[in-house]
């Protein structure tokens, strides 16, 4: 299967991303024929939450300095408790992502990744969903917020927590083939 063959896309993450909100959208993402490449504040490699604490290191492809949104086609958002809290007040990490929103190109968002996208003042009547934990937060930001295990709103695909990574994946694959 390699629908996503001519796909590049980009993966920003800082340290204290879930693991699995990591490791296994790469995995679908690269199984589908996509190039995947690892956008991080910092160069060389980031450092991963695993449930309860911290797990292994993985390669940064661009800091976030040098990587150009222009050269991707979609953005993949992995959740974890620090990394969007991170990512959100780095103007530079923000600009990233509305990039993808203002060109109506994909973006797969999962768990406290909306975070990220809540900084951008682009989510004023988008329908997705997230973490329970930040409801009220997408709620203040004018999005209409559902408890589904995925959504998929133009070119947002959200999803709530770890569980939904199976139906996460196989959506995100499917709109990123769009």
């Amino acid at each position: 299967m390699s629908t996503l063959s001519n796909k590049k896309v980009a993966i920003l993450l800082t340290d204290g991303f879930e693991e699995i909100e990591f490791t296994e959208p790469k995995k679908a993402l690269e199984a589908a024929g996509a190039t995947v490449e690892v956008i991080a504040p910092k160069e060389n490699k980031v450092k991963a939450w695993d449930k309860t604490d911290w797990g292994k290191e993985y390669e940064v492809t661009h800091s976030l300095d040098s990587a150009k949104a222009s050269n991707y086609d979609a953005l993949m958002l992995p959740g974890g408790v620090m990394n969007p809290d991170e990512l959100r007040q780095i103007t530079k990490a923000v600009a990233f992502a509305e990039h993808f929103i203002n060109n109506n190109k994909p973006i797969a968002a999962i768990c406290h990744a909306a975070q990220l996208l809540i900084e951008t003042g682009k989510l004023k009547n988008r329908k997705l969903t997230s973490y329970p934990a930040l409801k009220t937060d997408l709620l203040n930001a004018g999005a209409n917020w559902v408890d589904e295990e995925v959504v998929i709103d133009a070119n947002l695909t959200t999803s709530r927590s770890p569980a939904d990574l199976e139906v996460f994946n196989k959506k995100m694959v499917e709109e990123f083939a769009k």
